[in-house]
Order: structure tokens, then sequence, then C-alpha cells
């Protein structure tokens, strides 16, 4: 599975987008995957470049794989669920809306995955990566909706992790993700929600971490903390960090051993130290660190043109509106857009018109997921076989 070796971008040629009042684009509660948004809010990538960000620390699976209990695999896929929301930090523009049949591929020498648009209304992503050591699977539709200082970034979708030597699956919903201050006031981020991470197959254990609000004193901005319980909702390990830089893990009793100590040490029995205090104090281990360095780990192409024509005709990289904003040509992107965007329209009104049947997704199936039961899009296989013939031209 080892790929050729090639020189791969960190940075991009042109950086930022320009900002522009929401209010004069959108109404309140507006859904905003079901309108035209222009260019000036766009990051140069797809939505699939970036859900295959997903797989920047990969490395995390392939050691949960290496463990031998089933509570070290699920502390380590733990860490896997939360790093995928690390290079989220800090990037404030919106991906661009993959067109229906659009792709993404990338491989590393220990994974490759491939991303595929299934539906358009409503949008889905559909993903595949897979390795020697896991299956990464699962499908996005994600809802975003304005509400007059923020925008809700809602993931919709089951996402789902194989490790085919314990025979070993892990489901879970990733969390919200809010963007404030989007008309007036500094841009900023947070994830906020529960994530509950269910093992199945093996000692059918749980992870419940909750990612914290903010507040208004920004205290625990980031702050993710939750335990690892068994089938009788004994909790077995406690889980506890920053979405932005790492997770740890320590036996439960230690955070109340560690509490006591604290006090016993500053001669005060009335009160509390802190909560931050005590997790600063505890002899923990890490289990995951994920400071953000997505432009290093996952790059949207590459220096050289020699393998692009390895990669299917519906790739990302071959759409001319994202490769004109990211050389600073906005006006030239929006005029490409809205190409491409009535090029879909019209070939769905010929197709409808000659009543000719709905395509399928060239790479995925519907299905269900065997270990959660719910519908959710398969990978057909194929892809790698590089045999991409009777391609649409969807660019």
């Amino acid at each position: 599975m080892a790929k050729e070796n090639h020189s791969y971008r960190s940075t991009l040629p042109v950086r930022g987008h320009s900002e522009v009042n929401l209010c004069s684009v959108i109404s309140l509660g507006k859904d905003l995957s079901k309108i035209v948004m222009p260019v000036t809010f766009n990051e140069p990538l797809s939505f699939l470049q970036r859900v295959a960000e997903y797989m920047e620390y990969a490395k995390l699976l392939k050691l949960a794989a290496a463990e031998e209990t089933p509570l070290k695999r699920l502390e380590y896929v733990s860490a896997f669920a939360v790093s995928a929301l690390a290079s989220n930090w800090e990037r404030l523009g919106k991906p661009f809306n993959p067109l229906l049949g659009e792709t993404y591929e990338l491989e590393r020498e220990d994974f490759r995955i491939l991303c595929e648009q299934v539906s358009h209304h409503p949008p889905v992503s559909a993903f595949h990566a897979d390795s020697d050591d896991f299956i990464f699977h699962g499908s996005i539709h994600p809802k975003l909706k304005f509400w007059g200082k923020n925008i809700e970034i809602h993931p919709k979708g089951i996402v789902t992790v194989e490790l085919p030597k314990w025979k070993e699956a892990y489901t879970w919903q990733n969390v919200n993700c809010i963007l404030h201050n989007v008309v007036v006031g500094q841009l900023w981020m947070e994830q906020l929600g529960a994530l509950e991470i269910k093992q199945h197959g093996g000692a059918n254990l749980k992870a419940t971490l909750s990612f914290k609000s903010a507040g208004s004193s920004g205290k625990d901005l980031h702050r993710v903390e939750g335990f690892i319980t068994d089938s009788e909702k004994k909790r077995l390990v406690f889980l506890y960090g920053k979405w932005t830089e790492k997770l740890r893990a320590c036996e439960p009793n230690l955070y109340d051993e560690t509490l006591e100590r604290i006090k016993r040490e500053a001669k005060s029995p009335i009160g509390s130290p802190g909560h931050k205090k005590v997790l600063a104090k505890l002899n923990s281990l890490t289990i995951g660190a994920f400071k953000p360095s997505h432009q290093d780990a996952i790059d949207e192409s590459t220096d050289g043109e020699d393998c692009l024509p390895k990669i299917c005709p519906t790739d990302s990289r071959l759409r001319p509106d994202i490769r004109k904003l990211e050389n600073g040509d906005q006006d030239g992107a929006a005029a490409e857009k809205v190409r491409l965007e009535e090029k879909q329209r019209d070939s769905k009104k010929s197709k409808k018109h000659k009543k000719a049947p709905e395509p399928e997704p060239r790479w995925f199936q519907s299905g269900v997921n065997t270990y959660t039961g719910l519908d959710d899009w398969l990978y057909r296989g194929g892809y790698w076989d590089r045999k991409f013939s009777d391609i649409e031209d969807i660019f």
C-alpha cells in the first residue's frame, strides 16, 4: 500500500479571505447548506478535502490496533475522535460545497482515503479509509444555521472505526461547532456537546466526553473531559484535555485523591483549589497530542503535475473555481463557481428530460451500517484500481 514519494506543498499562493456581512446575504435561522454563498466566504478547499483531514492523526488508530486490551484500544480511538477537531481551530473560512460526483483521494505511507459527494440535496459526503491496521468510514451531511451573531455547524452522520485484528468496531457522531461573532467583533469558535464513542464486538465499553462551553470568562475554552465506562456503567478511566492540544488518561479515583492532597497541602479544609489546578497535578498518561499541524500533514495538492494524471477526473484538485481562489482571483473563482453550478443543474435537467434514471454514486452505495443498524453509505471498492472509464465530466 506504499505510495510513491512526492514533494507536498506546505503553503498556498494566497492566504486569507474577505470579510462580508452575513446579514446582507442570509436571514436568521436559515440553513446555509441550501443557499448559494459568495466565494469571499470560502477557503480554497472542497469540503471533501476537509473530511480527509480526519486522518491527520491516523497514527492513533495504528497505536490502538497494537494494544492488547479493549480499554487501551478505546483510549486511543477516543484520542483519534477528538484529534479530528484539532485542525478546525482558527479555520474560519467555509470550504466549497462539493459537486455531485466530486471525489478526493489522499494516500500516505500508512493509509489511504477516498471521499465522494454522494448526494447534492441534502449534501452528503461519504468516505472510506483503510490501512493494514484499521478501516475508517462514514458519511457526513452537515447542517449550518445562522443565528444573528453565531453560526451553528451540526456534522450529522455516524463514523466508524474497525480494527480487524480484534474484530472490534467503534462508532460515534461528531459534536457541534459554534462560530461566534460572525457579524461584529472578533471571530472565534468552540466545539460544544457530548461525544459518545461506542465499542462493538469487544468488551462493549463506552467513552462519553463532554466538550465544555467557554463561558463568559473563557476559562473552559477548548476543554473536553469524560469517562470510559463498562456495560454496568462502572467508571474505568478518566479522560481530559483540550481538543486543540492533547488528551490525557488516568484512573478515575486519582482525581478525588489529588483534590484531597492539594487541600491538605494548602491546609485549607474548606473550599476547593479549583478544577484546573487539580487536572494539572494529576499523574496522567498522554494518549494523544494534536496541536494543529494540518498544513504539513494534510495538503490538498502537490508541487509537481506528475501525479495529477493518475487521479480521478472528478477529483477536487481539478476544480477551476477552487484553483482560481487559491491564486487570489476572486472574480474568476466566482464566475467558475456559477458556471459549475449551472452545468450541474443543466445536466440534471437533461437527464430528467430524457427520463434517464438518477445516476448512482460511482464509488459508494447506500446500505446499512452493520454496527449501528442505521442507513449509511458503504464503499463499493475498485477505486484504487484506477480504471476511470465512463467518468462524467462535472468540471
